[in-house]
C-alpha cells in the first residue's frame, strides 16, 4: 500500500514564543524525534519504524476564510506498521494560554487532511504544552445536536508540568534530561533536580556526540534559574560521590560558565571545592593511584583552576604543581 506519510510540524508563534526558545525546541524535536515518541507515547512508539523517516519542506497552511497563514517549521514522515504505510503527525509546542488552541489544532487538522488525504490515511495531531503553569489543557473540539454527535476531534497531548521528574531520572532518555527542568516539582526540590539532570547528562556523554550535548545542555539552560552557590554546592557533591567521573564533570564547567564563571574559577569556587578534589585525590593515592593523581591534577590545570589553588587542595608543593602544566 502506497498510503498515508506521517508528517510532524512545529509552528512557531513569533509573537508569542521568543526565538531563542522557539529554535532550541525545535531543533530538539528534530534531533531527538524518536526519543520523544518513546519517553511519552510508548504506545504509538510500537507501532512507527522510525528507519523510513524522513523530514519534509516547510508547509503552509491557511485558515478557513484564509484571513491567517501559518508555516509549519517541521515536517517530518515515517512508516506506520498497523498501515503497512505512512501516516501524517502534526507535532504543536504551546506554552501560553489560548482559549482557541483547540479550534487552531483542527484546522490545522483539516488543512493536512485536505492536502494529504489521497495519500495518507491517518493524522495524528499531538500538542506539547509546556507553560509553567499546571492546569488541564483541554484536547477535544465536539459539536452536537440532540442524539447526534456531529463532530469530536481529540488531539494526543503531554503536559510537561503534569509529569513527576522522579519518573525520569533513572532514563537514559535525551529528552528526559532535556525537559526535566520542565516537569512537575516543587520548589524544594528544585536542587535536586539540578543534581540529578547533571548526573543524567554525564550518563549520556558515553554515546552522544558533543553536538548533540550541547542542543541538551542548551534546551536545558532556557529552564533552570542560575543559582551560583547552589550550582558550586552541586559541583562539590558530584566530585565527592562520582571520583570515577572527576573528567566528565570538569568538562561540564564551560556550560557552567555562562552563568557568572566569565572570569574564570573564582576564589569563592575554589575555596568550595578545594576539600572535595583533596578527599578524592587522598583516595586515589590511599590506593596507589599516583598517575590518577596526576591525571587529576592536569585536568584541574587545563579547566582554570590556578597552580596555587591546586597546590592547596592535593596538598604538594607549588612546584611539583607547575611540572606537570
Amino acid at each position: 500500500m502506497e498510503g498515508g506519510r506521517f508528517v510532524f510540524s512545529l509552528n512557531r508563534e513569533a509573537t508569542k514564543i521568543s526565538i531563542p526558545h522557539d529554535e532550541a525546541f525545535k531543533k530538539l524535536l528534530e534531533t531527538f524525534f524518536q526519543e520523544f515518541i518513546e519517553l511519552f507515547f510508548p504506545e504509538l512508539d510500537a507501532m512507527l519504524d522510525y528507519s523510513e523517516t524522513r523530514f519534509l519542506m516547510q508547509e503552509l497552511l491557511v485558515d478557513i476564510v484564509g484571513e491567517e497563514a501559518r508555516e509549519l517549521d517541521l515536517l517530518l514522515e515515517t512508516r506506520y506498521k498497523g498501515l503497512d504505510g505512512y501516516i501524517l503527525i502534526h507535532l504543536e509546542p504551546q506554552s501560553y494560554k489560548d482559549h482557541e488552541f483547540r479550534e487552531r489544532m483542527f484546522i490545522y487538522f483539516s488543512r493536512l487532511f485536505e492536502r494529504y488525504r489521497k495519500d495518507h490515511k491517518l493524522i495524528i495531531p499531538i500538542a506539547i504544552f509546556t507553560s509553567d503553569e499546571v492546569r488541564e489543557e483541554q484536547d477535544t473540539l465536539e459539536m452536537s445536536i440532540p442524539e447526534h454527535n456531529i463532530l469530536r476531534f481529540q488531539f494526543l497531548k503531554v503536559e510537561l508540568r503534569k509529569q513527576n521528574w522522579r519518573r525520569f531520572i533513572d532514563s537514559d532518555n535525551a529528552v528526559a534530561a532535556a525537559l526535566l527542568a520542565k516537569m512537575g516539582y516543587t520548589t524544594r526540590e528544585a536542587r535536586e533536580v539540578r543534581r540529578e539532570f547533571l548526573r543524567m547528562f554525564m550518563k549520556l556523554r558515553a554515546r552522544l556526540d558533543q553536538g548533540r550535548l550541547a542542543l541538551i545542555m542548551s534546551v536545558a539552560d532556557l529552564y533552570f534559574k542560575p543559582d551560583r552557590a547552589q550550582d558550586e554546592e552541586i559541583l562539590k557533591e558530584l566530585i565527592n560521590h562520582y571520583p570515577e567521573e572527576g573528567e566528565a564533570i570538569m568538562e561540564l564547567m564551560p556550560a557552567w560558565k555562562r552563568w557568572g564563571y566569565e572570569e574564570g574559577i573564582a576564589e569563592g569556587i575554589e575555596k568550595g571545592i578545594e576539600k572535595g578534589i583533596a578527599e578524592g585525590i587522598e583516595k586515589g593515592k590511599a590506593e596507589g593511584k599516583e598517575e590518577g593523581q596526576a591525571e587529576t591534577i592536569r585536568k584541574l590545570l587545563l579547566h582554570g583552576f590556578s597552580p596555587e589553588a591546586v597546590s592547596k587542595a592535593v596538598e604538594l608543593p607549588l612546584d611539583e604543581i607547575k611540572k606537570l602544566m
